[in-house]
């Protein structure tokens, strides 16, 4: 990676801000002054500025706690973005998997790695989300069969099964398997019902532990990647 590049991904100023902190002489890599920031770095080299050590990361990998009013697009015209409440330097490549709509709160994972991105993705993978569901109307039990076995929606559509568990009259907990556009609010249309409240509350093997508020962002754990991409 270029050098001036990784300074300013790890946020020590603009690319030409770090530009002039290098060709000031500010920079050391492997305890020589490098005055050229076209000077390439990879993870073996030892880079320091302002008697800080820095690393090259290539990966990232963060667990978003999604509000309501943002969107998961890069495109903040109408709303603002999702990756506004990462308050780090993003890599190039970033991007939301299992997007929520503007409405919609909850877990939601952001990262460079394409490859993960895709397994979690996959319709092949059948990775699980867990939904909280807040119906404007009671629940009416009759449907839980139905959804177990896969409701159709739109007439035509078929779903596949689901988990559904009742919390109260007006609140379940559904999850499912696949990811079809605004799948929930869908299904519980067919259920003669309307959602007016959705939280995402497990994606994958990810789950809402209460310790990442709503609108909270954290790294994930070495442990929780590793879950991530051993998942089936």
């Amino acid at each position: 990676m270029r050098l001036d590049k990784l300074l300013a991904h790890n946020g020590f100023g603009s690319r030409k801000e770090v530009k002039r902190l290098i060709r000031d002489g500010q920079v050391l890599v492997n305890g020589e002054i490098i005055t050229d920031d076209d000077y390439h770095v990879t993870e073996l080299d030892e880079i320091e500025l302002f008697d800080l050590n820095i690393s090259i990361e290539d990966k990232q990998y963060f667990l978003l706690n999604k509000p309501k009013g943002c969107i998961c697009s890069k495109d903040a015209s109408q709303y603002p973005s999702v990756y506004e409440y990462i308050h780090e330097n993003l890599l190039p490549d970033t991007n939301a998997f299992g997007r929520l709509d503007v409405d919609t709160e909850g877990y939601l994972i952001i990262s460079n790695d394409g490859q993960l991105g895709h397994q979690l993705l996959s319709p092949k993978h059948h990775v699980i989300k867990g939904y909280r569901v807040t119906l404007r109307e009671p629940f009416n039990p009759k449907y839980i069969p139905i959804i177990e076995k896969g409701i159709t929606i739109d007439q035509n559509e078929n779903c596949e099964p689901a988990s559904i568990e009742i919390v109260d009259e007006n609140t379940v907990n559904l999850i499912l398997s696949q990811g079809k556009y605004h799948q929930v609010k869908r299904m519980m249309i067919a259920c003669e019902n309307e959602v007016v409240d959705l939280y995402r509350y497990q994606f994958g093997p990810i789950i809402d532990d209460g310790s990442l508020p709503v609108g909270e962002y954290r790294r994930l754990t070495e442990d929780e990647i590793e879950l991530l991409k051993e998942y089936k």
